[in-house]
């Protein structure tokens, strides 16, 4: 059986990692299909978590395809991205060319962050994976984060309301780890633990929407 568990999540990491360079091409439609059209509903929940002026620079981990650098500049805001895959970062940098936007994107890790202490009064992460835990990730986020900035991390999304088609896209989420062993399916409080550990005030927030709802959590800096 641990054979059998440990080929499983082999497997499942494979996909992701596929869905996140070589396959990056399918991640819109594959995020689409998943969460029933609601995908980018859930991501611009981050935008209700920011709390900063128009004009703020705010620092997105793991920006994906650039949809939330989109959704960030039309707010108003000067957003800077990174990632991690540079199959997303040409995705993104495609995407924002041809909104006409400026394109400041950068490769790298979250735990080893090429910005300046307090550069930030923001950082948002949408989705992310189990990076976003690891406590030199919440001691970069801390660093470049502004006395009393946020941490924004929408970190799930769930469907709502009956129907065997919801019911089968619960189940995939929860075989291939994305649901949590924690309350409402997210982290376990010893996970959650990590921020306070890290320094930071902890806040969740369940936001409603007509069929689905998202898990938005936020980390603040005293």
């Amino acid at each position: 059986m641990r054979l059998l568990d440990r080929a499983w999540w082999a497997l499942v990491s494979l996909g992701f990692r596929l869905l996140y360079n070589e396959l990056a091409w399918t991640y819109d439609a594959v995020s689409w299909i998943v969460s029933l059209g609601d995908w980018r509903r859930w991501q611009r929940t981050a935008l209700r978590g920011l709390a900063i002026p128009p004009g703020s620079r705010v620092l997105e981990l793991a920006h994906g395809p650039g949809w939330m650098q989109i959704d960030l500049r039309t707010a108003g805001l000067d957003p800077v991205g990174l990632d991690v895959s540079p199959a997303m970062g040409r995705l993104a940098r495609g995407k924002l060319v041809r909104h006409g936007l400026p394109v400041r994107l950068a490769r790298g890790l979250a735990q080893q962050l090429p910005f300046e202490a307090e550069s930030f009064p923001a950082v948002v992460a949408t989705f992310p994976t189990e990076f976003i835990l690891d406590p030199a990730t919440l001691a970069e986020v801390y660093r470049v984060l502004q006395p009393g900035g946020r941490l924004v991390i929408v970190a799930a999304g769930m469907l709502t309301g009956g129907g065997p088609l919801r019911a089968a896209l619960e189940w995939a989420y929860r075989i291939t780890g994305q649901r949590g062993p924690g309350p409402d399916g997210l982290w376990p409080e010893s996970l959650a633990a990590r921020f306070k550990a890290a320094g930071f005030r902890l806040y969740l927030a369940k936001v409603s929407y007509p069929r689905s709802e998202a898990i938005m959590v936020v980390a603040q800096k005293p």
